[in-house]
């Protein structure tokens, strides 16, 4: 199993959702989250003074497929998340050493 963690930006939250829905991934994990990377931030004017934003918003989205599903998960996170743009986010690859379902006590790729 592996667990794929992706940043993204939060306008493209439910593409990414409802395509993912749609190749069978079950469940996923959402969290508002701010951070910077490339995009470096940007600048805003208020009354007249400019302040510089280092810490953007995005979204971290988490979820655990089978080693198989891996590649196609990886392709429906970029196509969808994707806008060519500077900041549309990483997608990180763990290797998944067991999952337990807390209810049934089921475990591995049965829990997930």
């Amino acid at each position: 199993m592996k667990k794929v963690e992706c940043v993204i930006r939060p306008a493209k939250l439910e593409e990414v959702k409802e395509a993912l829905g749609k190749y069978g991934v079950k469940g996923m994990t959402v969290t508002n989250v701010i951070g910077c990377g490339l995009q470096q931030g940007k600048t805003e004017f208020y009354r007249g003074s400019t302040y510089t934003i280092n810490l953007l918003p995005k979204v971290k989205i988490e979820v655990v497929v089978p080693d198989e599903s891996l590649d196609n998960v990886i392709d429906i996170i970029v196509k969808t998340a994707r806008t060519g743009e500077i900041g549309d986010g990483k997608i990180f690859v763990y290797d998944m050493l067991n999952a337990v379902r807390i209810r049934t006590g089921e475990s591995g790729e049965n829990a997930v």
